[in-house]
């Protein structure tokens, strides 16, 4: 993986979790900026394959733990996935959208 690719990453990690407070925003399991990288996911609402620049924008993701994230996950996977966990729930909980997140990306890389 490039540096450069990393370091996107790495930034869209650290403004979701911010934003969201090192808090999983599904169960509210908390963390801090110590323990993060191993408790919790940045997860991508929908698909980084959805978005002309990668979607790794802040309207984009949600801070979501372990356990969470493997539920969130099944969406991406095409299994059956609890209405809380979809994206446009998902979208609610962090006062996003699609659309939203469509306008960051692009505007991201301009």
């Amino acid at each position: 993986m490039s540096q450069k690719k990393k370091m996107i990453r790495e930034t869209f990690r650290n403004e979701v979790f911010k934003r969201d407070k090192y808090t999983c925003v599904c169960c509210e399991f908390k963390s801090n900026s110590e323990k993060c990288r191993d408790e919790l996911d940045a997860h991508h609402v929908q698909d980084r394959n959805l978005f002309a620049f990668g979607g790794y924008v802040k309207g984009n993701g949600i801070t979501v733990c372990k356990f969470c994230h493997e539920i969130c996950e099944l969406f991406h996977q095409g299994k059956e996935c609890p209405p809380d966990f979809m994206p446009d729930a998902l979208y609610l909980l962090i006062n996003s959208s699609f659309e939203e997140a469509l306008k960051q990306d692009e505007k991201n890389c301009q």
